[in-house]
């Protein structure tokens, strides 16, 4: 017997990251009980997707033409790139307005063990965006875990013979954290990365 439409909408919904078969659930019935308008709309967005948005050739965001806002953008320092590991990294940053220059996100980390390596990472394009743009410093703001400092000390590896300065975002407590509750390679970086008051 063939799944309902509805218990269709509910397993595709469910197979984004972050919802469950409840939160997938709710949002089935959401759009159900919404205007119809606004399931086509959002039926033919999701459809199009992938014909309407592209990877920027400059950098591996996400944008509607060959190169994306922050690229074309002649406010933003070109000398300085963050690499992130994905765009979602990138959007984080970009929501703090902490940072002006520039990005290359590399759409993955080193992980030998599920079988990623040096050679699946855009290092071709990365030495490129740093040729090109004259760039002077590498900022790398992968995840503090063993996947991304092993991109990270790769990157260093490959970008510091180049004459360029390499650095690492700063990590630590947050803010509003409680120190009891922090573990112990978070406490250890926090401390290594003080600054005067």
């Amino acid at each position: 017997m063939a799944a309902s439409p509805l218990d269709e909408l509910v397993r595709l919904l469910a197979r984004l990251p972050g919802i469950g078969e409840r939160t997938a659930t709710r949002l089935a019935f959401h759009v159900l009980g919404g205007e119809p308008d606004y399931a086509r709309a959002l039926g033919a967005s999701l459809a199009s997707i992938h014909d309407r948005v592209r990877r920027c050739v400059s950098c591996g965001n996400y944008g509607a033409d060959e190169r994306c806002a922050i690229c074309t953008d002649p406010r933003r320092d070109p000398t300085i790139v963050c690499a992130v590991a994905r765009v979602p990294d990138l959007a984080a940053i970009e929501r703090s307005g902490s940072f002006r220059g520039r990005y290359f996100v590399l759409h993955g980390l080193l992980a030998p063990l599920d079988g990623v390596g040096p050679e699946q990472l855009p290092m071709e394009a990365l030495l490129r965006r740093v040729s090109e743009d004259g760039v002077r410093e590498v900022i790398v703001a992968t995840p503090l875990s063993v996947e991304g400092e092993a991109t990270a000390l790769y990157l260093a590896e490959v970008l510091r013979p180049l004459g360029l300065k390499v650095s690492r975002i700063a990590s630590g407590v947050p803010h509003g954290g409680e120190l009891e509750f922090t573990d112990q390679v978070t406490l250890g970086r926090a401390f290594q990365g003080r600054r005067d008051l």
